[in-house]
């Protein structure tokens, strides 16, 4: 039994690392094209994933910016949500699972996963309001459309943070005593 969780702990490590290499290209993608939208604007046609704003641009250059603003934070924050479940996975001790450090990770995973389904939820809403003043925004729709998944799954894992907590507080208790 023991053979088959480090197997599937070292599997998820390894799709964890896959994902999080995935989301930093992503990352630094969408930064390179929004710095090139800046310094060439005739180039906002030709951005990552084919997304072509130039419509968007030359109607509102503020509007613009604002959502691939959203898009830049969001696929940040992504990568850096993985990122910190990479440093869990490091450091976690399946022997010893309850440590502050890995309470620690666990909320931060939590507060990060709530905040992308917040900013995910609020920039779905403005790209919509955007929509009834005539602007073209569904090219960024993919990027805020799992908003109430990362809200939800932001209230799993802060569930499972509280019970860490305690499992500390358990642990110190049972150490004390013996």
């Amino acid at each position: 039994m023991k053979a088959k969780n480090n197997f599937v702990f070292i599997v998820l490590h390894i799709v964890a690392w896959i994902i999080f290499v995935g989301l930093c290209i992503e990352a630094g993608a969408l930064i390179v094209n929004f710095v090139f939208s800046i310094i060439r604007p005739e180039m906002v046609h030709n951005l990552y994933q084919k997304m072509d704003l130039s419509e968007l641009y030359n109607r509102s250059q503020w509007v613009f910016y604002g959502m691939y603003s959203f898009v830049l934070f969001l696929s940040i924050l992504k990568a850096y949500l993985f990122y910190i479940l990479i440093n869990l996975l490091l450091k976690l001790d399946l022997e010893k699972p309850f440590s502050a450090f890995v309470s620690k990770q666990i909320s931060q995973i939590s507060y990060f996963t709530f905040t992308i389904g917040l900013l995910s939820y609020i920039a779905r809403e403005i790209a919509k309001n955007m929509q009834h003043h005539g602007y073209e925004t569904e090219q960024l729709d993919k990027f805020w459309v799992d908003s109430q998944a990362f809200i939800l799954m932001a209230a799993i894992v802060y569930v499972i943070a509280v019970i860490f907590k305690k499992g500390i507080e358990i642990q110190s208790e049972n150490e004390l005593t013996i």
